[in-house]
């Protein structure tokens, strides 16, 4: 399978939604690798390919919890027809299963860890917010709660220091909006 199709069918499976969200995590992992060597093609598979299990097609039950070990199902099972060396698979492959932010995994990989931070990194600052209200449910008070819970639930777990700077600028922007978002709800929220 080619990067072109896996782009259309991340349209496809998961809409602009994923599409986009992998956008984010390339970028960021781009500004989290400045100077490190690593495999910037196995990065690229990881990024498009961690959330596929959290895709009706590979979730039909919608069971949130445990998606990265049914997107690295499925990766295994495309991966197994391209070309690409058995390390950039193995990398791959591992990068994917160690991302979610309530496991406490660790892969052997570089690549992995910039996978795993960058994720991390998009439930921070207001993108982290806005994540959270598209996701609904039409509740404001719910809608932070969960945005407070993904942003406490990847506090602890970034390990880049790169991406410790990052997420300090994100956190206090966070912060501030919840705050003022707070102050602005007479008591609502």
């Amino acid at each position: 399978m080619n990067k072109q199709k896996i782009k259309r069918l991340t349209v496809e499976y998961g809409g602009q939604w994923s599409y986009q969200h992998v956008q984010r995590v390339l970028n960021l992992i781009r500004l989290l690798g400045e100077g490190m060597n690593y495999d910037a093609e196995a990065v690229w598979y990881a990024a498009y390919l961690h959330d596929w299990g959290a895709f009706p097609q590979f979730n039909p039950d919608r069971v949130e919890l445990g998606h990265e070990i049914r997107s690295r199902q499925v990766a295994e099972t495309m991966l197994a027809g391209m070309e690409l060396p058995d390390r950039s698979k193995k990398i791959i492959l591992e990068a994917i299963e160690n991302h979610d932010y309530r496991s406490d995994n660790r892969s052997q990989f570089m690549e992995a860890a910039l996978l795993r931070d960058a994720d991390f990194l998009d439930f921070l600052g207001f993108i982290g917010i806005a994540r959270e209200f598209a996701r609904g449910p039409k509740d404001m008070k719910e809608c932070c709660k969960q945005a407070v819970a993904r942003r406490d639930g990847v506090l602890n777990k970034l390990t880049l220091p790169r991406a410790k700077e990052m997420a300090a600028v994100r956190l206090a922007e966070m912060n501030d909006f919840l705050e003022r978002l707070k102050q602005e709800s007479f008591g609502y929220l």
